[in-house]
């Protein structure tokens, strides 16, 4: 009886290792899988993240917009008649084209550089500022309106000689200058950053205009004319950095290819508003007036008057030697008459 005991202590022993054997196996599996999933647990946190964009910095750092439209007051166009009379033929001339000159029959020829101040009397019609259907009516409007329907070509003020052309984009930037810092901040009044800004642009601030021309007695038709080569605003010019660069040619417009607008624009007229005549008319005319700043004759270096010596520093002696070349060229013309 104790030996069949034993038996059967031994038989239950030996299944509870068999038993624990068994155990043992099947959880191996799981230990497998347990050592995979940590593994791409690791792969997922080491994958690389999205770039942190800073805000601020990036409001800190934005450029300029660019701009290619001219700063031009939008003006609506009557819906109905506004005149009594009708006009649009008048509206619809064409310049009559220059007489030929033949360069044998001109004995007698100079360039000549004025200064139009529109400050003056005679010519307050420049600055005459009402709205038609056909837009503003100041001159530098009638200018801008042009280069922005690509109706004449725009040369740069590297020089007077229509040279360099320029792009809308281009006399936009020549016009409203270089952008300013204009500072940005939240809600809290905190500074959060610098945005750059283009000044706004006053049509009153041009209120000069250079004109270049040329004088030429010609022979043939025993005649003087005078025959305007190109039309110049001027502006007083004033960096980012609040330095004057004085006043300079914005940019210059040809003078011939602007005489077909010029007649489709009339020129203000206080004392006979009913026999207005067109800008062209105005030029031909020469219905305005404007101080000589440089000319040809007798000026081997050049130099605009303001820089002959002597008279830097005087403006009077300045407009002396102005009217001195206005009367040279008068009596040159009367000297071939004999009474």
């Amino acid at each position: 009886m104790k030996k069949f005991s034993r038996i059967l202590l031994l038989m239950v022993l030996l299944g509870g290792i068999a038993d624990g054997a068994f155990a043992q196996k099947k959880k191996a599996p799981a230990r497998k899988s347990t050592k995979r999933t940590t593994k791409t647990k690791t792969k997922a946190k080491i994958q690389q993240s999205a770039p942190v964009v800073d805000t601020i910095a990036a409001v800190v750092a934005a450029p300029a917009p660019a701009i290619d439209t001219l700063p031009i007051k939008k003006v609506l166009k009557s819906l109905r008649p506004d005149e009594a009379v009708e006009t649009t033929v008048l509206r619809d001339r064409t310049p009559l084209p220059y007489e030929h000159l033949r360069a044998d029959d001109a004995v007698y020829r100079h360039k000549i550089w004025r200064e139009i101040d529109t400050r003056e009397k005679i010519n307050l019609p420049f600055r005459y500022s009402a709205d038609e259907s056909n837009g503003n009516q100041r001159f530098i409007s009638i200018l801008l309106q042009a280069i922005q329907d690509s109706a004449v070509t725009v040369f740069s003020n590297i020089d007077d000689r229509f040279t360099t052309p320029m792009t809308v984009g281009e006399v936009a930037k020549a016009i409203t200058g270089d952008p300013i810092d204009v500072p940005m901040y939240d809600t809290l009044g905190n500074l959060t950053g610098t945005v750059k800004k283009y000044n706004d642009i006053s049509y009153d601030s041009f209120y000069k205009f250079r004109i270049k021309e040329e004088v030429i007695f010609d022979k043939e038709s025993s005649r003087l004319f005078w025959r305007i080569l190109g039309i110049a605003p001027v502006k007083n010019v004033i960096t980012s950095q609040g330095v004057n660069l004085g006043e300079t040619e914005l940019f210059w417009v040809y003078y011939p290819d602007m005489r077909a607008t010029f007649a489709k624009y009339e020129v203000y007229n206080g004392k006979n508003f009913g026999a207005r005549m067109t800008w062209e008319e105005l030029f031909e005319s020469r219905m305005f007036y404007g101080r000589i700043i440089k000319s040809t004759i007798d000026n081997p270096y050049d130099r605009l008057i303001k820089n002959y010596p002597g008279l830097s520093d005087n403006t009077i002696l300045q407009l002396l030697e102005g009217e001195n070349i206005k009367e040279k060229i008068f009596n040159y013309e009367q000297d071939l008459w004999s009474y």
